[in-house]
This record gives C-alpha cells, sequence and structure tokens, in this order.
C-alpha cells in the first residue's frame, strides 16, 4: 500500500547484483507510476524510466526540452511506486559536469537506483535518428567523471550512452566505450547497434554491463531476449513500447466513440474496474481506512441519529 518499502539503498544493490553478461534482464518502459506497478506485477527485472517517453508525455518531442526538476520530480515518483529498481535517463545531463554533479545527487534523492548520460550534443536527437552529433572524447569523460565524484551512494549505478556508432562506426564505437569505462562508467549503453554482432563486439570490449536498447521503428531488428544472453548482453530496455501501445489503445477508442457516437464497442479491451482497482490496491486501503476510522463515540447512538450526521 501507498509506496514501496524497498529503500533505494538496497534497489541499489540489486540492480549491481543482477547486471552480469549475458543475463539480459528486461527493464520495460514506465510511462507512468501505475505502469511501473504492473511492470513489477508481470515479473519483470527492473523499470526503465525513458526520456523520451517524459518527454511525450508532456507533449514535447525528444529533443532535450525537458528540465532537471521535471526529470527527477517524475522519476521519483514511478521509482517510489515499485519494489523494482529503476534507470533513468538523463539526456546529457542538465548542462556542464557541475549541473551533471547536481543532476546526479537529485536523482539519488529522487530514489533511482541508476541512470544514463550520453554524449550527444544540445539540442539532441532521438538516437535511433540521422543527423546526430557526439561531443569529443574529452567532454564525455568529463561528464562521466563529474558523474562518479558527485554521487553519495557508490551503488548508484552511472551508465554511460554513446551514440558514436551511426556518426563514425563501430571502430569509433569501441574506441569511445573504452574510454568511458576508463572515465568512471559502470555500465555501457551502445545506442543503434544494427545486428548481434555489433553488440557481441561491445560486450566483449569492456569488462562491465552492456544495455540493449529494443526500441520499435528503430535501426535495431527486435532481438529476442535469449539472442541478446548469447550476445553478452546484461540488461533489455523497451523504452517506449507501452507508451506506443497505450497511445494507440487510447486513439483507436477515441476513433469509436467519433464514429459510433459511443465507446460500446471497445469496452472489452479495456481494463476492468475491478482489474484497475485491484493494481491500485483499492481494497487494501478500503481495509486500511476502517482499521483506522471504525470507531464508536461514547453516548451516540449512530444508527439512531445517522440522518443528523
Amino acid at each position: 500500500m501507498l509506496y514501496s518499502k524497498v529503500s533505494p539503498a538496497e534497489k541499489r544493490v540489486a540492480l549491481r547484483k543482477m547486471l552480469t553478461a549475458g543475463a539480459a534482464r528486461q527493464f520495460p518502459g514506465a510511462f507512468n507510476p501505475l505502469s511501473a506497478r504492473l511492470i513489477e506485477e508481470k515479473n519483470f527485472d527492473g523499470v526503465y524510466i525513458s526520456g523520451a517517453v517524459l518527454a511525450n508525455d508532456l507533449g514535447l518531442p525528444d529533443i532535450g526540452l525537458t528540465t532537471l526538476p521535471e526529470v527527477a520530480n517524475r522519476a521519483g515518483q514511478i521509482a517510489r511506486m515499485t519494489d523494482l529498481p529503476a534507470l533513468v535517463d538523463a539526456d546529457t545531463g542538465f548542462g556542464e559536469p557541475m549541473n551533471l554533479a547536481r543532476t546526479i545527487q537529485e536523482l539519488e534523492h529522487a530514489g533511482l537506483a541508476g541512470m544514463h548520460i550520453e554524449d550527444q550534443v544540445l539540442p539532441k536527437r532521438c538516437g535511433h535518428l540521422d543527423g546526430k552529433t557526439v561531443v569529443d572524447t574529452s567532454t564525455m569523460t568529463q561528464r562521466i567523471a563529474a558523474a562518479a565524484d558527485a554521487r553519495i551512494d557508490d551503488n548508484f549505478l552511472i551508465m554511460a550512452r554513446t551514440d558514436i556508432r551511426g556518426i563514425d562506426g563501430m571502430s569509433a564505437a569501441v574506441d569511445r566505450v573504452k574510454a568511458m569505462v576508463d572515465a568512471g562508467a559502470d555500465a555501457i549503453f551502445p545506442e543503434a547497434m544494427k545486428d548481434l554482432s555489433e553488440f557481441e563486439t561491445i560486450t566483449n570490449a569492456v569488462d562491465v554491463p552492456v544495455l540493449a536498447n529494443m526500441t520499435e521503428f528503430g535501426k535495431s531488428e527486435l532481438f529476442t531476449r535469449q539472442q541478446l544472453a548469447d550476445a553478452g548482453v546484461a540488461m533489455v530496455i523497451y523504452p517506449v513500447t507501452l507508451l506506443r501501445s497505450a497511445m494507440g489503445a487510447a486513439e483507436r477508442v477515441l476513433d469509436t466513440i467519433n464514429a459510433d457516437g459511443t465507446q460500446n464497442a471497445s469496452v472489452d479491451q479495456m481494463l476492468t474496474r475491478s482489474r484497475l482497482y485491484e493494481l491500485v490496491e483499492y481494497e487494501d486501503y478500503n481495509a486500511f481506512d476502517s482499521g483506522i476510522f471504525n470507531f464508536e463515540v461514547p453516548g451516540l447512538d449512530i444508527e439512531a441519529n445517522a440522518e443528523t450526521l
């Protein structure tokens, strides 16, 4: 009831333990706190919080328009709703190295288990679009070093993402991820890999966990968990899958209302009232409320005086 009773510190330890080469731990992307609870109920390993989803939920494109307070607040709301560890996308860190240091501590205080920062130049673009630009290696390693130095909990995971593969190729990507690890990155996120061999090249190049981004409509084929595990991947994210699914369903229902004048034809596709109440633990709240406020007032006959109450 209410929020998770597992502390952020415990979640960070759990995240560290589960991210081993070949584990391919699955982290669907939550688009709100309730979806995080559903992810946990379906026995996934963790929750991912996408920067694109946070921006899109505000009606904005994923080009670095969200602010640190917006991301920290919403990510914290999602993270506290589940016992699972949550990893959040922090884009380029919301500023220069000193700003990034603050970003780390804000996300720690919000209860996240970890975050990732990337090597793009602002204004950034979605990682699976063309026309991206990345900073030089020195600038990116400064970002990572600032993040590692600023964290309070040593178990807070700092993951480094690189978009350089789509610009300068795989050789440059290998050099970049090695430099990131040397600078203090705990894990690596190589964006827009084209095939399994490229994932395997990255996992063989570093001794830290590697993430695979299985986003729809992107440059990477939607590989299975087992295929990615065989390539040595430690973590798999599905960042926008639930938001796309939910918005697609919402659009179809609105079309039905427009066409039929009623939502009746779509009701059997909706989450039922009882299922929704189950997810939000309605009965537990009701029992708690009754347990506290179920009392008698001495000298007062509640039933006899119900009309006056």
